[in-house]
């Protein structure tokens, strides 16, 4: 199996993923039958590297092949674009840790989740660290083998800590993880996302990769620090990889739009297909206008992520900026788009089995995202703009 068909590996299951979409909303995570499907595709292979058995799959392809999963079901696109991502980082970590992680029971298809909020504690223990705690928002946990959390070091004598904590990224197999049952939500809300809890677990060193030096585009990996396609900055991937999750609501929900209009009238008008009246016409182009210029900004920001790596180029503080910026706008703009169409789609759209309520309210809550939010990334942007510090150490 190659990556080149890639894309169209995904394509051929759109129909099954469709068909479980409302399954995945209902039960709170994705079908362990999509998962295993998609695993076939090879789409867990697309960052993990080549050496392994993996693809190192051009950005820009990962992001059409997001995207594909996004058109039938947000939460499958999410996980899956969550877990192939983690890989990424997972090939920053010391090469042992990288063989624990690529060479185990699901070699180049393993699943690797993670999360970026430090709720856990590391105190360093036996040239490790025991850790201790819970996280949130672990996407995916249910059909993950490996999670990287995240925590904040905690010295062993218990001493206050002078300053902002040295915060790291551990690597624990997800068996030795307790999940809560506590992802109850109106949006995404088949991406699983449940607290996990560490209790007092043993982590040697070779599983640890510190945050900071990762941000700054250092890693500990040998074999992989000079592989170009390495060194794209992972918080500038996480906006591509979002922006394919945005793209995909969208271009679902001009798909379902379309598609309803042809077949049902204005009530209370002279309308007998909604497809007729000018204000549709108006409607359809607007929102068409919206996803249009979102793929340009997606396809901006993907190419110069891309370049940048291949010229081994480094990054300004106002290019960091502008890329999160870029983000939270497309996705803005996908919103609006997907909005003006739920709002035009009649009561009828309320129906539970209608894709295009649950393609909104996952846009929605796409947009909630702390990393996401476009008006918290606007304003960011305007502070770098305006010669100020961007008061976030995630650019």
């Amino acid at each position: 199996m190659v990556d080149a068909g890639i894309v169209e590996r995904i394509r051929e299951l759109r129909p099954l993923i469709r068909q479980n979409a409302l399954r995945a909303e209902h039960d709170r995570r994705v079908p362990d039958e999509v998962v295993a499907a998609l695993s076939g595709t090879g789409v867990y292979r697309m960052n993990v590297p080549a050496r392994y058995g993996g693809y190192q799959t051009p950005l820009h392809t990962q992001v059409d092949a997001f995207a594909e999963i996004a058109l039938e079901c947000a939460s499958t696109a999410w996980v899956t674009l969550g877990q192939a991502g983690v890989s990424y980082i997972a090939a920053l970590f010391p090469d042992e840790a990288q063989d624990d992680f690529f060479t185990g029971p699901a070699g180049p298809d393993v699943r690797i989740g993670g999360t970026l909020v430090p709720g856990a504690t590391a105190v360093p223990y036996d040239g490790g660290y025991r850790v201790d705690g819970a996280s949130g928002f672990a996407t995916g946990c249910h059909h993950a083998h490996w999670h990287l959390l995240t925590a904040a070091v905690v010295p062993a004598d218990g001493r206050p800590v002078e300053g902002p904590p040295e915060v790291l990224w551990v690597a624990v197999p997800m068996s030795e993880l307790e999940i809560l049952d506590d992802w109850d939500t109106t949006g995404l809300a088949g991406t699983g996302s449940n607290t996990v809890v560490a209790h007092d677990i043993p982590v040697p060193a070779h599983r640890v990769l510190p945050l900071g030096p990762m941000l700054a585009g250092r890693t500990p990996s040998k074999t992989n620090a000079d592989d170009p396609f390495y060194r794209m900055p992972v918080l500038a991937l996480f906006c591509a990889w979002t922006a394919s999750a945005a793209l995909g609501l969208g271009r679902a929900a001009l798909t379902e739009f379309d598609q309803r209009v042809h077949r049902r009238g204005i009530t209370y008008t002279l309308h007998q297909r909604q497809h007729e009246a000018t204000v549709t016409h108006l409607q359809f182009a607007e929102a068409q206008m919206r996803i249009s210029a979102a793929e340009l900004v997606a396809a901006r920001l993907t190419g110069e992520i891309e370049t940048k790596a291949h010229d081994g180029d480094s990054y300004t503080p106002r290019e960091k900026a502008r890329i999160r910026a870029e983000c939270g706008y497309l996705t803005r703009l996908c919103k609006e788009a997907v909005e003006l169409l739920a709002s035009a789609a009649g009561a009828s759209s309320l129906q539970r089995s209608v894709p295009l309520q649950r393609i909104a309210r996952d846009v929605n809550a796409l947009t909630l995202h702390s990393f996401v939010n476009p008006a918290t990334n606007l304003e960011i942007y305007g502070r770098v703009l305006s010669g100020v510090d961007p008061g976030t150490p995630f650019l």
